[in-house]
C-alpha cells in the first residue's frame, strides 16, 4: 500500500491523505486549511497530479477535514464519494456555509482566487455523495462486500468516531492486510456524544491523529467535576452582574455547550436564562436533533432547539447586539477568527470585569482564540489587525471539553492492536513528537512513522 500525505506540514491543517494498492487509487478527507488563503488552503493535492482516483473517503464534516471536497471532486470527476449519511446533512450546510465566506473574503481581500466554489458546483457535488452506514463493508465501487481478509480488492467499512455526529474511523481491507484510519476520535463519552466503537483487535497499520499529543490529562481530572466547574463560574459571572461568551465550532462544540446548559438546568446547577448561538450553529443543531434517535448519543430524546430555545445571531444583527448580563453567548468560530461572531462579540466585552469569555474546546495558540487564552489581565490584546488593540479586563477561563481523545487514550489504544506500523497524523509538531517517543517506548517492535508531506512512503 502506498501512502502520501497531502496535507502540507505537520499540522491541523487541509488534512487529506492519498493511499494506492495495485490499480486502485483513492484519499482520505480533502480539508480546508483553517489559517491560510486562496489555493494556499487546499491539501497538497499537485503531488498526486495525473493520477485518476476510483474513491474519496471523508471521515467528518469539520472544515479541515471536508473544506476543499468540491475542489478535488472538479478534478477528480469520476470518483466516487463516500462518507456517513449524516455527514451528509452537515457537509451540505457547511460547504454552502464556506462558499458565503470565501464570497465575502473575495471583497475584503480584493482577490480573484476566491471563492474556490460555487454554490452551483456544491449542490452538484452533494448530488453525488454515497452515504454508507456503519460496519457495513464496501468495494472502493459501491458495492456491498463480505470482509474477506484475502481479497485483492480494496474494501473500507465505517466505524463510530465519538468526534461530531456522523464522524468516522475506516476500516480498509487490501492485499490481505488490514489498514485504519482513526480520522479525528474521542474515546470517551461527550456531554451528548458517546465515545468511540472502534476495532480491537489487532491491525497491520493504524493511520491514527495526534491533536492532544501535547496536553497531559490533568491528575484527578473528570468530566464531570468540569462540568460543575464550568456550571459554578457561569453562575459566579452572573453574580457579577455579567455576561459569558463561549467562542465555540458550529459543530459539535455548539451542541455539546447546549446539552451541558440543558444537564445544569435539570440538575438545578443553574436556572433560566437567554442563550445566544450562530445561525450556521442552529443549522448544525438541526441536524443533531433530526438525528437524536438514529445515532450513537446520550440525551436521545432531547431535541435542543425546542428545549434550549436559543436565540440567533447571524453576521448582520450581531452588530446591533449589546452585550447583556445574564446571558451565554455561544457563537462561533471557536477560534475566533476575525470577523466572525465569536471574535467581533469578544471585542464588546474584554474591557469589563464584570463579563466573562469561557474557552470550551481547541485554539490554535496562534489564533486570536489561542492569543486571548495565553494573554493576562491587564495586557493590550489584538483580536483583529484591521482593529485597535484592547485591553484586557474580563475573565477569561478555560475548560477542558475536546472532543479529541486524550494523549493517554491514543497511547492505549496503539498499544492494545499493536500494529506493525503507526502512521502520526493532525497534529503540531510537540505533540507529533511526544506520541512518537511514546509509542516508540512502549511498542518497540511498531516502526512508527511522522509522513513528511507531498512524500510517498511504503505501508
Amino acid at each position: 500500500m502506498k501512502f502520501i500525505n497531502l496535507t502540507r506540514e505537520t499540522e491541523i491543517g487541509a488534512n487529506c491523505y492519498y493511499m494506492e494498492s495495485g490499480s486502485e487509487r483513492f484519499v482520505l478527507d480533502c480539508g480546508m486549511h483553517p489559517k491560510r488563503e486562496g489555493d494556499g488552503a487546499l491539501p497538497k493535492l499537485s503531488a498526486i497530479e495525473g493520477q485518476e482516483l476510483d474513491a474519496i473517503i471523508v471521515s467528518h464534516a469539520h472544515q479541515d477535514h471536508i473544506g476543499t471536497l468540491p475542489v478535488l471532486m472538479r478534478r477528480q470527476p469520476d470518483a466516487r464519494v463516500f462518507m456517513t449519511e449524516a455527514t451528509v446533512a452537515i457537509g451540505d450546510t457547511l460547504l454552502h456555509n464556506s462558499v458565503n465566506v470565501m464570497t465575502r473574503q473575495r471583497e475584503e481581500l480584493g482577490t480573484n482566487l476566491y471563492p474556490l466554489f460555487t454554490h452551483k458546483e456544491t449542490n452538484r457535488a452533494v448530488d453525488n455523495w454515497r452515504s454508507c452506514r456503519f460496519r457495513q463493508t464496501i468495494s472502493l465501487r459501491g458495492e456491498r462486500m463480505r470482509a474477506r481478509e484475502n481479497g485483492d480488492e480494496v474494501t473500507f467499512e465505517f466505524f463510530d468516531a465519538g468526534h461530531v455526529l456522523g464522524s468516522t474511523g475506516v476500516l480498509m481491507r487490501a492485499e490481505g492486510r488490514k489498514f485504519f484510519y482513526t480520522g479525528d476520535v474521542n474515546f470517551d463519552d461527550q456531554t451528548i456524544s458517546q465515545g468511540a466503537v472502534f476495532p480491537d483487535t489487532a491491525v497491520d497499520v493504524l493511520i491514527i491523529e495526534t491533536t492532544r499529543g501535547d496536553a497531559p490529562v490533568p491528575e484527578g481530572f473528570t468530566r464531570a467535576a468540569e462540568e460543575r466547574r464550568l456550571a459554578e463560574a457561569i453562575g459566579n459571572a452572573f453574580e457579577r452582574g455579567g455576561c459569558v461568551l463561549m467562542p465555540v465550532f458550529a459543530l459539535g462544540k455548539t451542541q455539546e455547550a447546549l446539552a451541558m446548559i440543558h444537564k445544569f438546568r435539570r440538575e438545578k446547577l443553574l436556572g433560566e436564562f437567554p442563550i445566544y448561538i450562530g445561525g450556521l450553529s442552529m443549522k448544525m443543531t438541526e441536524t443533531y436533533d433530526r438525528f437524536a434517535l438514529t445515532s450513537r448519543r446520550n440525551f436521545p430524546r432531547l431535541q435542543l432547539l425546542e428545549a434550549i430555545e436559543p436565540f440567533i445571531l447571524n453576521g448582520q444583527t450581531i452588530h446591533d447586539s449589546p452585550a447583556r448580563p445574564g446571558r451565554i453567548y455561544a457563537l462561533s468560530s471557536g477560534m475566533m477568527t476575525p470577523k466572525t461572531l465569536s471574535n467581533i462579540f469578544a471585542r464588546r466585552v474584554l474591557g469589563n470585569p464584570r463579563d466573562s469569555i469561557f474557552f470550551v474546546g481547541y485554539a490554535d495558540p496562534l489564533s486570536p482564540g489561542g492569543v486571548l487564552r495565553a494573554s493576562k489581565t491587564g495586557e493590550m490584546v489584538s483580536l483583529d489587525p484591521e482593529e485597535p488593540p484592547q485591553e484586557l479586563r474580563c475573565h477569561v477561563e478555560a475548560f477542558q471539553f475536546s472532543a479529541h481523545a486524550s494523549r493517554e487514550s491514543i497511547v492505549a489504544y496503539v498499544k492494545k492492536l499493536a500494529p506493525r506500523k503507526v502512521v502520526l497524523v493532525h497534529g503540531d509538531p510537540p505533540a507529533v513528537e511526544w506520541i512518537r517517543a511514546q509509542i516508540a517506548a512502549e511498542l518497540p517492535q511498531a516502526e512508527v512513522i511522522v509522513p513528511p508531506p507531498g512524500v510517498q512512503i511504503e505501508l
